[in-house]
């Protein structure tokens, strides 16, 4: 585990301590990457003599970076990924480009909701993504890295995000309080 992805997520933690919010994004992150992914399953693409979709091959830099944060954690990641490429092929294979699409925008808003809904009614606090975008990559490592601990894997994960009680007083993330103090400020 790199020392950027061990702040990143120590950062990410601070927006995501209540379980319902934790629940709320497995749900959320999965509809969306799936919602993601549908219609780009559409494109068909012939590269080299292999035949594959547009999703796998927008999908893979950040399959990729995944990996270079943690090895482990991105190969869990990467493992999911194929189970929703699959199942989005099995769709598009049964499907009209209409029913596709027709899925694809009402996933989009149910994955948002369960974003919304895990950090105003359970989190009570904005999403993380609000003050630092990059979060917004940050959340399928967040979720699988939870897996891994409830598994009983990976205690250096656990020790970054289990180290605050759920109940202390959060401020601003350190992305927030750096970016807005400007050069004049910092010391």
């Amino acid at each position: 585990m790199s020392a950027f992805f061990k702040r990143q997520l120590a950062d990410y933690v601070e927006y995501h301590r209540n379980p319902w919010n934790g629940a709320m994004h497995v749900l959320g992150i999965l509809t969306l990457f799936f919602a993601a992914i549908l219609p780009l399953t559409l494109v068909p693409v012939h590269v080299l003599g292999v035949h594959t979709t547009l999703a796998p091959i927008l999908a893979l830099p950040v399959l990729i970076y995944w990996l270079l944060l943690d090895a482990a954690v991105g190969a869990a990641i990467l493992g999911f990924a194929i189970v929703l490429f699959a199942a989005a092929a099995f769709v598009v294979g049964h499907a009209s480009t209409a029913m596709v699409w027709s899925v694809t925008v009402p996933l989009i808003a149910i994955g948002i909701g369960f974003q919304i809904v895990g950090h105003r009614v359970f989190e009570q606090r904005q999403p993380a993504l609000v003050d630092n975008p990059s979060h917004l990559l940050l959340g399928p490592m967040f979720v699988t890295a939870k897996l891994f601990i409830a598994l009983g894997f990976r205690r250096d994960l656990a020790a970054i995000i289990q180290s605050v009680p759920p109940h202390t007083q959060r401020g601003p993330s350190s992305f927030t309080e750096e970016h807005q103090a400007g050069p004049l400020r910092r010391s």
